[in-house]
């Protein structure tokens, strides 16, 4: 007789970074793990500049050999620009051990590697398949699946990780989502060919730039290792109002406003059309259930102004594989204290600084003139992506730390 559904151990919904990761986390212990990814790879995606925590994950995952030897842009850091102000931080030197350099990526070619590198290590993935359903009302979860040529089947796992990123697969299916508690904002951005010339740009790091007039409204310039970079600008919906409708109008005129960024693009050809993303911030109720847990974007994004996003999506899957692992061993599993409560740790630190850059508070820390080297190398910590470090005095109490930072910077004493 046959089989009404197919059973498997663990499903993941994705094949971005945190369902790849996951994936080979779970392969590396002897699970039986199958991935089902809506689209097909290679597939436009930002978020392309990683964090050096990153790397840590990458390395656990068994990939870090293939990603090093891919050609992608080495970073070392972060530069921020406001009018003629000007700093940098430089992630190998920082107040927690780990991975100091990492990669500015085309996340194109970046996710179909990690995938592809999931593969060779032996994770079945499913290309064009969408999930449609989900019931995880018994004691096993089973999804509904469907290909790409329209025809549905079932399967039945012991266990679920949504790894689906913007798509929030299970948040919808599950009613799961949640406010964000941000304002909205959207982002316009591309790729040029930059053709950048002037000396003084590094290239090693992401370039973050504040709108000279609105501390609110910031640049991303990321340049990739094949002279093209990502450029785009966030702003809130008010400060699109009476601007063109034309995207890449409207995003010439942002730039435009930007002193460095008319300087450093000056030569840059314009050859790929614009796009919107808007909305993006979100939350959802709970992080896990009976048979499933949520990863990354899945999960909760916060904003992209400090490129957590992906970070948070490799510790989520990390995290989330030791535990599925020690679960499916039959030994106690407490997704709650082990997954939940430790992941939002970072989450909430991450998301103090977000706040205090559009609040005004971490802007007066960045740019701050006299810093003291070993504050400054603990916010280089935190930029550098390791927000879960509560040996840093600004990851153990950020919003405080932050706040009495903030004061003593803008009153102009040493800080």
């Amino acid at each position: 007789m046959t089989k009404a559904f197919e059973q498997r151990s663990v499903v993941i919904i994705g094949a971005g970074p945190s369902g790849a990761i996951a994936a080979a986390l779970l392969k590396r212990k002897g699970h039986d793990v199958l991935i089902l990814e809506r689209q097909r790879f290679p597939r436009f995606s930002i978020g392309e500049s990683l964090l050096s925590h990153c790397l840590d994950f990458i390395d656990e995952a068994g990939m870090l050999d293939a990603v090093q030897a891919a050609g992608f842009q080495i970073k070392h850091g972060a530069a921020f620009a406001c009018a003629e102000r000007y700093t940098e931080f430089d992630f190998r030197d920082k107040f927690t051990e780990g991975f100091g350099s990492t990669y500015q990526v085309q996340r194109a070619d970046f996710d179909k590697l990690l995938a592809d590198q999931a593969a060779l290590q032996g994770v079945e993935i499913r290309y064009e398949e969408e999930i449609i359903a989900a019931d995880f009302s018994q004691a096993s979860p089973r999804l509904q699946a469907r290909r790409s040529d329209g025809s549905d089947y079932a399967i039945e796992a012991d266990f679920v990780l949504d790894a689906s990123g913007y798509g929030r697969v299970l948040p919808r299916l599950l009613d799961l989502e949640a406010p964000s508690g941000f304002p909205v904002r959207r982002a316009v951005f591309t790729h040029i060919e930059d053709r950048i010339a002037d000396p003084d740009f590094d290239r090693e790091k992401i370039l973050i730039t504040t709108h000279p007039e609105w501390r609110d409204v910031w640049y991303w310039t990321i340049p990739f290792s094949n002279g093209r970079c990502s450029l785009g600008v966030v702003a809130s919906a008010e400060r699109y109002q009476g601007r063109p409708d034309d995207l890449d109008a409207c995003l010439r005129a942002f730039v435009s406003e930007a002193p460095n960024l008319r300087r450093i693009l000056a030569n840059a050809v314009w050859d790929t059309p614009a796009r919107l993303i808007g909305g993006y911030s979100a939350n959802v109720k709970a992080l896990h259930g009976p048979g499933f847990a949520l990863l990354g974007n899945a999960a909760e994004f916060l904003d992209p102004v400090f490129s957590s996003g992906v970070t948070i999506a490799m510790r989520s899957s990390s995290m989330a594989a030791a535990v599925l692992h020690r679960q499916l061993s039959g030994e106690t599993a407490d997704w709650e204290t082990e997954f939940a409560i430790p992941l939002k740790r970072g989450v909430d630190t991450f998301r103090t600084y977000v706040e205090g850059w559009y609040d005004g508070s971490f802007q007066d820390v960045i740019y701050y003139p006299h810093a003291q080297p070993e504050i400054r190398r603990m916010i280089s910590s935190i930029l550098a992506g390791y927000a879960w470090d509560a040996k840093n005095p600004y990851v153990a109490e950020p919003k405080r730390r932050l706040r009495v930072l903030a004061e003593l910077c803008a009153n102009g004493a040493p800080a």
